[in-house]
């Protein structure tokens, strides 16, 4: 048996570095997922825009891949690449999570996906209060990492999200409440660069870097 793990970054790089730990712990690739917001441009340097959808491993990118420029030289985050997931906007993403939301398979003419997020959160067992806020938390500029974890690693798999300052959906979704947030809205305008940087500053935790 196994438990699916799903944790919110404010940072990027605490994503990726749980993503690379969780791999260490002897999670296997096709176990991982990352979707992170591209709202900001700071993933689209020198990365061609041809894509063709996502494959069955979850690899966004056949053939042209941001993960060696987001320091993946191997693993899940090699798979990295760019699309468009409905009420997301532009991100980058790789593995399970991805290829549920973006629809594996079917192809993404440019690289914009059809699915949902709060569907494959869902799907991967996940209430449906927990799914609308992590998809509210890479709306806004954040990261996400979710794991599908054989029952005795549980504790040390939620340990390394829990060390890399993630988020959990009961924290941020009351953040958000108070400000009068309901629920995720697909239809709803993306994120600029300047409210994804305002949003990132309003939760940054102490960098461990």
């Amino acid at each position: 048996m196994s438990k699916t793990i799903t944790r919110l970054f404010d940072d990027y790089n605490d994503a990726a570095t749980a993503v690379r730990d969780l791999e260490q712990l002897g999670i296997a690739r096709d176990d991982l997922s990352i979707v992170a917001s591209n709202a900001e441009g700071r993933h689209a340097d020198g990365v061609a825009g041809d894509h063709d959808g996502v494959n069955d491993h979850g690899d966004v990118s056949r053939g042209v891949s941001t993960g060696a420029m987001l320091g993946g030289a191997g693993g899940l985050l090699a798979g990295l690449g760019l699309l468009a997931i409905p009420g997301l906007g532009p991100i980058v993403a790789a593995g399970w999570l991805a290829a549920t939301a973006a629809g594996a398979g079917i192809g993404a003419a440019g690289g914009a996906a059809t699915g949902g997020i709060v569907g494959a959160l869902k799907d991967a067992g996940h209430d449906e209060n927990d799914a609308h806020v992590y998809a509210e938390g890479v709306r806004r500029g954040g990261s996400l990492v979710s794991a599908k974890v054989p029952d005795h690693q549980v504790t040390e798999a939620e340990a390394v999200l829990d060390r890399h300052r993630s988020v959990s959906a009961a924290t941020r979704g009351a953040s958000y409440r108070d400000s009068g947030w309901t629920s995720f809205d697909p239809d709803a305008e993306v994120y600029s660069p300047d409210q994804a940087r305002d949003e990132r500053a309003r939760y940054a935790q102490p960098s461990t870097y």
